[in-house]
């Protein structure tokens, strides 16, 4: 049975076109359209609802140790407020979800995809016997995105302003109180606010007051994270494909690549030192997207990839994808990829399609 999100009769009176996305009947674009939205969300603030996602709290004596048993990051040394984006791993090394982990003070706030949700859940519970992990609900969660969006609400709750990126801090917004992150997954620099379910309304329309911000919906937050070159969970990553391979070893600080102690570490360890057996790469092709699951071969027919990503970038005004390809042609400058019994010619190219503009 599909789901409905918090402000799901805003959206639906704001115009929003609606389809389901991991068990949610989720806002996909607005009358302005995907394009629009997009744009707009490089050039202002667009307001993104990501209430399907999932807020978890972890907490008891030894939390931080507790999560590096099950993440390759490093939570020891994360500060109160600061917040670190990190993944699960299983045994042989492969991705379970990718998330947003915070140090709220007395416990860790992990945000998780919709579609994983339950899944991780369990697991956490599975694997940190010792530790409280609940299922924080009903909460709505809106991104604010764009180079207005920090100034949009800065006018409202000051001390935002004065965010560095990946830090956090609660705040009030028409009367409600938010835990506000700067921090987003569109490249642009914004905000993602934690929200009380019952208060999400008054917050988003309170927002959506300001004529900086508009709506944007799935498919604009969707080719906003592909030209950003952002990995999108069960596209990108899986539980097949490794963080090494991925690209996403930043995301595991020096002390967890030496030390290991957490799960699939043996083969994650072992591609840090050797390199792993495929690579993700971005790529652009001149006239029609080669989308998901589309091949990727040389020119004597072997293949040696597969398309994970593709789409249009509105901002690049060109079909860009993300693929991963076997590393020892993954220095190619070009590939064919066969799409539908068609072959189109595909250019390697650097990520980000865009750059990022977080505030560092």
């Amino acid at each position: 049975m599909t789901r409905r999100i918090p402000l799901h009769d805003l959206h639906v009176g704001a115009g929003a076109r609606t389809a389901e996305f991991a068990g949610y009947e989720m806002p996909m674009r607005y009358e302005a359209g995907a394009v629009a939205e997009h744009l707009h969300t490089r050039s202002a603030a667009g307001l993104f609802d990501v209430s399907h996602m999932g807020v978890l709290t972890v907490s008891g004596n030894g939390v931080a140790e507790g999560l590096e048993s099950v993440m390759p990051s490093a939570f020891l040394q994360l500060g109160e407020g600061r917040n670190r984006y990190s993944f699960l791993t299983n045994e042989s090394g492969g991705v379970i979800d990718d998330l947003m982990v915070t140090n709220r003070g007395d416990h860790f706030q992990l945000v998780v995809n919709a579609a994983t949700k339950e899944a991780d859940l369990a697991h956490l519970r599975s694997h940190l016997s010792g530790l409280e992990v609940s299922n924080l609900l009903p909460t709505a969660i809106l991104a604010i995105q764009g180079p207005e969006a920090v100034a949009v609400v800065a006018d409202l709750a000051p001390k935002v302003a004065g965010l560095a990126f990946s830090h956090g801090a609660s705040i009030t917004l028409a009367g409600v109180e938010v835990w506000a992150s700067r921090s987003g997954y569109t490249g642009e620099d914004g905000l993602e606010l934690v929200i009380d379910a019952d208060g999400a309304e008054a917050v988003a329309q309170l927002l959506l007051a300001d004529a900086r911000v508009a709506l944007a919906g799935l498919a604009a937050r969707d080719s906003l994270r592909l030209e950003a070159g952002l990995c999108l969970y069960g596209h990108d990553l899986s539980e097949g494909i490794s963080p090494v391979e991925a690209g996403l070893t930043w995301a595991m600080q020096k002390r967890r690549r030496e030390e290991g102690g957490f799960p699939g570490d043996e083969v994650i360890l072992r591609q840090l030192a050797d390199g792993p057996p495929r690579r993700r790469i971005g790529f652009t092709t001149e006239r029609r997207p080669v989308r998901e699951g589309s091949t990727l071969h040389l020119p004597d027919g072997e293949e040696v990839g597969f398309v994970s990503s593709g789409g249009f970038g509105p901002s690049t005004d060109q079909p860009i994808g993300m693929a991963y390809v076997a590393t020892e042609h993954a220095d190619r400058a070009t590939f064919t990829a066969r799409q539908r019994g068609k072959e189109v010619a595909i250019t390697v190219a650097d990520l980000p399609f865009v750059p990022h503009r977080y505030a560092r």
